[in-house]
């Protein structure tokens, strides 16, 4: 049966989400992309119809009597409330990801969504430009369609260590024409990084916002370039979760509020979204000076998680 789950969030972060539902989803379909895996999920069309690009779901791996406690956090790559389903695109890092890999179609798994706070959409028509590393794009391309549904235009960066590990190349050039691929070993498109044509996609654009995700030095690099650009920076953060729902304060980061006061805030109820120019990157990990609460004259590296 489902069943709505709250949320603990502080004022601060308070936003207007949707409730996430818990529930067990039948696997649809489940098969290798590339580096990756795509899973699609039978939620049924009231949880696909509260996605919104940015947001993730929870699973939990290996059933009742696993020795996996802890829940693994995906960003949505797609939602079809017609079809009452979302999927999901992951990579096999660890036993979590191992394990879900082996499951089959018609297999059930208990599900949390949507989670988070996601991308922000303006009222009318845009230009942004959409960077990625890696499967980080996967819930880039319902953002590009949303803001080419207002009018707007976009633009795609999209970075990986080698060809096998992008993810969303077609996709992106179906799309819209302004598309740079960046391989690390110069595999596929340009070698290099993604933030090193993001300056000339920002100014062929005239681009005034920027949406990124992956991990945190990319994620710190773009926001700088955008931020010399005159652009407004969104970033989606791929902190580690052990909740998703805001309790366990595993995910946190440093992050500076409207009144200039830096506090914890965390990555699965505040974010993964955050405004890039608010999140002190260099302190993530750390407690920095003044954070509330803690002692600014001594800080020291958090416990490993």
């Amino acid at each position: 049966m489902d069943r709505e789950i709250q949320r603990s969030e502080s004022p601060l972060s308070r936003q207007s989400r949707p409730t996430p539902t818990q529930s067990s989803a039948e696997i649809l379909a489940l098969e290798p992309v590339g580096a990756y895996h795509r899973l699609v999920l039978d939620t049924g069309s009231d949880v696909a119809a509260r996605v919104s690009p940015g947001h993730f779901a929870a699973l939990a791996i290996g059933g009742r009597d696993s020795s996996m406690l802890l829940r693994r956090a995906f960003s949505i790559h797609r939602a079809d409330p017609g079809a009452g389903s979302i999927e999901l695109v992951f990579a096999v890092h660890g036993r979590g990801t191992k394990a879900l890999a082996a499951h089959h179609v018609g297999d059930s798994v208990d599900l949390i969504a949507p989670l988070g706070t996601p991308f922000p959409l303006s009222g009318g028509p845009v230009a942004a430009v959409l960077v990625a590393g890696g499967y980080g794009s996967a819930p880039m391309f319902g953002l590009a369609e949303q803001i080419l549904d207002r009018g707007g235009r976009v633009g795609f960066v999209l970075g990986a260590a080698s060809a096998d590990k992008l993810f969303g190349v077609g996709l992106a050039r179906a799309l819209t024409p302004h598309v740079a691929v960046t391989t690390d070993d110069g595999s596929y498109g340009s070698k290099g990084r993604v933030t090193d044509p993001l300056p000339g996609m920002i100014r062929e654009l005239g681009a005034t916002e920027v949406h990124s995700c992956g991990p945190m030095p990319m994620l710190r690099a773009v926001t700088e370039i955008a931020t010399a650009y005159g652009a407004r920076s969104h970033t989606a953060v791929e902190e580690a979760m052990a909740c998703g729902i805001g309790i366990c304060m595993t995910c946190v980061l440093p992050v500076v509020g409207e009144d200039g006061v830096t506090r914890f805030e965390r990555s699965c109820t505040a974010g993964p979204v955050f405004d890039g120019t608010k999140v002190r990157w260099e302190d993530a990990g750390t407690l920095p000076a003044g954070l509330e609460g803690a002692d600014a004259m001594n800080p020291h590296r958090v416990p490993a998680r």
